[in-house]
């Protein structure tokens, strides 16, 4: 690695442990080094993460100074641990030129309307450095929609990071943008990623490697901004931020925008409110089904979902629940019904297994909590919430969660029901998202 990277290659743009950097680099007259935690009238400081919080901060005994109460972050323990004792790494020379590309997009598909639309706006903003959001319904295209800014960036030489919170998006989108720009360097970037570290001009990375980023990108874009942790996480939004260089403009994606989000002052937002496929979105169904819970906490099933799991039995089924103990309970009664299927949560580790099962069609009925909300398509699927009620089904949740019917140009519909015991505001609120989009498209 060391024989084919220069210092200024590795380092430029990055903020890492001296142990993640080969020694000869060191001594680098454009290399320096800085103190990891810092402490500011009272309070520590990460400089990696740009924590604050003081819970988040933590002593151990540490095996480089031999000190018994060595202060570490938590905050970003999982890319290594910052210490008080340990150092930073920077590079203060020229940042790493990367070349200019022309006719680099190499995708020939053809947007729908509502996409080129999007597109449009995508480049305008670029071009106008300012920062854009495009709300864009579930199984609009919405990777598509950025591959014209994205040419258009690299056609000016500059470096670009795609972001996003779920290591599943970042595996799912890097093979498609080797094939749409196939002569550029490309990388992605995760907690267990096989990636050796080169200086790629398109990173693809979860937003938590953004850490090891400073004023490295000239277009940022963050893909579902509104997914955990990224949503709720102030260090990640920030370190997005860090990531950028000065005037570079970030381009959000997003089927569910937050409030906050979208009323910030002088944003730029378009609506995408179609399918690629140009048919209406499925609307949920409520459905009263009286104290559910009672049933089934006695291994029982409501019979108008029993009904409904009827009608659906030849086709794939999603039944989205609250919680993991729901859901053992639920399977439970699942099996003295007959019904062969799989159940999955976020701490399962045969979780991916059993996705693929689902996927490729050897289970028709993966009973689920909100971990499944996004991200996997299945063509002709079903959609089932017990409990839509539930606090943990938030109107992004079920909307996403209605999202995941009718993606299929083949398949363009198909039911949502949520099954419930009382119509909460985030139910309401869901379907009237999902009504408005469609009086906007058609």
């Amino acid at each position: 690695m060391t024989e084919q990277v220069t210092p200024q290659a590795f380092l430029a743009g990055r903020l890492l442990l001296e142990s993640e950097v080969p020694s000869e680099f060191l001594t680098n007259k454009d290399v320096i080094t800085e103190p990891s935690i810092i402490t500011e009238n009272g309070r520590y400081h990460c400089r990696r993460c740009c924590n604050e919080h003081r819970e988040l901060f933590a002593t151990a005994p540490c095996a480089w100074c031999g000190n018994s109460h060595c202060i570490y972050c938590r905050n970003c323990l999982m890319l290594g641990r910052v210490t008080a004792c340990r150092k930073l790494v920077r590079w203060k020379g020229e940042p790493y030129a990367f070349p200019s590309h022309s006719n680099v997009l190499q995708w020939k598909g053809t947007l729908s309307h509502g996409q080129r639309h999007a597109s449009l706006q995508a480049v305008r903003y670029w071009k106008q450095k300012e920062d854009h959001i495009i709300w864009a319904v579930c199984g609009s295209g919405k990777t598509e929609i950025v591959f014209d800014a994205v040419a258009q960036s690299l056609a000016t030489g500059e470096r670009i990071l795609l972001a996003t919170p779920r290591v599943d998006v970042v595996k799912e989108l890097y093979p498609r943008f080797k094939q749409a720009f196939p002569s550029i360097t490309i990388t992605a970037l995760y907690g267990d990623s096989p990636s050796v570290f080169h200086p790629a001009q398109l990173v693809i990375a979860t937003t938590h490697q953004t850490f090891r980023f400073k004023k490295a990108f000239d277009f940022v874009i963050v893909d579902e901004v509104d997914a955990f942790p990224f949503s709720c996480d102030q260090s990640l939004q920030l370190s997005v931020n860090e990531a950028r260089r000065p005037l570079a403009p970030i381009l959000y994606l997003s089927a569910t925008p937050s409030r906050s989000l979208l009323e910030q002052k002088n944003r730029r937002i378009t609506k995408v409110s179609t399918r690629y496929h140009g048919h209406p979105l499925p609307l949920p169904s409520f459905v009263w089904v009286g104290n559910w819970r009672k049933k089934v906490m006695r291994r029982k099933l409501p019979s108008k979902l029993v009904a409904w799991l009827e009608k659906h039995h030849r086709k794939p089924v999603f039944l989205f629940v609250p919680s993991i103990p729901v859901l053992e309970q639920v399977s439970v009664a699942l099996k003295q019904l007959g019904y062969i299927h799989d159940a999955v949560h976020a701490e399962d580790p045969h979780r991916h297994e059993k996705v693929t099962r689902f996927r490729n069609g050897v289970t028709k009925l993966l009973v689920t909590t909100t971990i499944l909300e996004r991200g996997v398509t299945v063509p002709r699927v079903q959609v089932a919430v017990l409990g839509a009620e539930h606090s943990v089904f938030s109107e992004a949740a079920l909307v996403q969660i209605s999202g995941r019917v009718g993606r299929s140009h083949q398949h363009p519909t198909g039911d949502i029901a949520f099954f419930h015991y009382g119509v909460s505001k985030a139910m309401k609120r869901c379907r009237q998202q999902l009504q408005q989009m469609n009086r906007e498209g058609f």
